[in-house]
């Protein structure tokens, strides 16, 4: 045992010895004056947890004596923080410190809540406490694009799924089979697959899948498509063809010499026999007819 932890021991004796000669009436003095917190050992802190608490329950919320009872107290227990984080390592990267502090929030919760009455080990009452801050941390900073907490947690559910599945049947899951896995719906289930993309997003600028070694490589942003300024032309003409169709003959005829061959309203009414006049009426009424056709197909 270390000296740090022979005096803390001994503090303890001394405090609880004290407490009991004295009972609930001890002031703060009465209490552990630690100076480094962060050297306790962890056996040590349980211990004087118990007598901090106790002291807790009587003092009131605000004053001096409360807020060195409570801070001791955070302070003393943060190797529960660090060692709930330790359980996220391999999910936090760089975020290691974020994590902790998340956990510590948890920590003040379970401070703030804990009962002595309730004969449980404040570690064993604590833990939960940080576990969720931290899952919650998780939940809501990564990922990349925001679903509902029910996707995020079916995206997990689909996970253990599928490696469930794959394992048996030696190849990936079918979305049915993950519905009769699951017991849920196949449309939520697409629902779930969707939005797992939203986890997490890669850069524009990372090297396709196919693209070969060497210098050549080509970029995802490289691969995307750009729009078809004819395209549009095309979806028009698809969608003006049954509409033509539904024209008689003379109206066919009429749009063909108008916009085909582009003759002049004069010329087409001296190769129908009408007048200029007749044969702008006619195109009007054509033209509102299929304008009202495509735009109903739209």
């Amino acid at each position: 045992m270390t000296a740090m932890s022979v005096r803390t021991t001994e503090a303890v004796g001394t405090a609880a010895a004290r407490y009991d000669e004295a009972g609930a009436g001890f002031e703060e003095s009465s209490l552990p004056q630690i100076k480094d917190t962060g050297k306790v050992a962890p056996q040590d802190a349980r211990a004087m947890s118990k007598i901090f608490f106790d002291r807790l329950q009587v003092l009131e919320e605000g004053t001096h004596e409360y807020q060195y009872a409570r801070n001791t107290l955070i302070e003393m227990n943060l190797s529960l923080v660090r060692f709930a984080a330790s359980r996220f390592r391999n999910r936090g990267g760089d975020d290691t410190e974020d994590i902790v502090q998340v956990g510590t929030i948890g920590l003040i919760k379970a401070i703030d809540r804990f009962d002595l009455s309730r004969e449980v080990e404040f570690a064993t009452f604590a833990v939960p406490y940080i576990v969720g801050e931290i899952k919650r941390f998780f939940r809501d900073t990564t990922w990349s694009v925001h679903v509902p907490r029910r996707l995020q947690e079916l995206r997990v559910e689909l996970a253990k799924a599928k490696e469930h599945l794959s394992a048996e049947l030696d190849r990936d899951p079918t979305v049915r089979e993950l519905a009769a896995h699951l017991d849920l719906p196949e449309e939520e289930i697409i629902e779930g697959l969707v939005a797992a993309n939203g986890y997490s997003a890669g850069s524009l600028d990372t090297p396709s899948a196919d693209s070969d070694s060497g210098n050549d490589q080509r970029s995802y942003a490289d691969l995307l498509g750009e729009d078809d300024p004819a395209m549009e032309s095309v979806e028009n003409l698809q969608t003006l063809a049954p509409l033509l169709e539904q024209l008689d003959e003379r109206e066919r005829k009429i749009v063909q010499m108008r916009f085909g061959q582009e003759m002049t309203q004069s010329q087409i009414g001296a190769e129908l026999g009408v007048s200029q006049m007749h044969v702008s009426r006619l195109l009007s009424r054509i033209v509102q007819r299929l304008r009202t056709g495509m735009c109903v197909e739209a």
